[in-house]
């Protein structure tokens, strides 16, 4: 699918959550591609008096950058632990609606962000549906720097091809948090996630995991028929 097909997608997913924000409303702010759709048109908003009342939390210095100069107001988990709704992106969703996240290497604050959520709605593009996490993309894991390789090396006793992700010259990117990002690549995908999960939560080096498993309550998915709504099973 083109590229440009894909960006009118994702605003498509984007619009569609915009709709379920009123005035008043505490908002967990998404970082990536299509979560920046989400926030210009937030602000679009905002700045029209569409909204009133809105106050966000962002989930990277890059959303939290873009929501200043949108003029949406910001706010913290300390001041306000419980968000009506957060929006995000995803990686990849499964028919269980687990996710995969953090390709826009922001997937711990986005983790701690959504989980003070009510709500918690995805927008991806069709493209992102997969009948089974890791198919379709790495699984990121972000590390502590200190003795990285050792953590690298035991990632890949987990059955995947584990990296440090770098830039072009070689130089491990680092996250908001001071640390690094391990992309993981599962051949046929991640056999039993909930495994994984465990054992990547019990690991010493290992900070956070971009499984995002049982916390979306719903996934809008945009593709060129129009839009899908998907619902988390009771």
């Amino acid at each position: 699918m083109a590229t440009t097909d894909l960006s009118s997608l994702k605003r498509e997913a984007a619009l569609c959550a915009l709709d379920e924000v009123r005035d008043g409303m505490l908002l967990g702010l998404g970082s990536g591609s299509t979560a920046a759709q989400f926030v210009e048109l937030l602000g679009e908003r905002v700045q029209s008096g569409q909204l009133r009342g809105i106050s966000g939390v962002p989930t990277s210095e890059k959303t939290a950058q873009r929501a200043r100069e949108l003029g949406i107001p910001l706010t913290t988990l300390a001041t306000t632990p419980r968000l009506d709704l957060a929006v995000d992106g995803a990686d990849e969703v499964d028919p269980d609606l687990n996710l995969i996240k953090g390709l826009g290497k922001a997937l711990l604050r986005e983790k701690i962000v959504e989980i003070h959520a009510d709500r918690f709605v995805v927008i991806v593009d069709v493209t992102k549906l997969s009948p089974r996490l890791g198919t379709l993309s790495p699984l990121p894991v972000e590390l502590v720097p200190y003795e990285v390789e050792a953590t690298r090396r035991w990632l890949e006793t987990l059955g995947c091809r584990a990296e440090i992700w770098s830039d072009e010259a070689g130089k491990p990117y680092v996250t908001d948090n001071g640390n690094y990002l391990a992309r993981c690549w599962f051949a046929g995908g991640i056999a039993d996630a909930r495994e994984l999960d465990r054992l990547l939560a019990d690991r010493p080096g290992v900070v956070e995991h971009g499984l995002f498993l049982d916390m979306a309550t719903s996934v809008i998915v945009a593709d060129r028929s129009g839009i899908q709504r998907l619902e988390r099973r009771a």
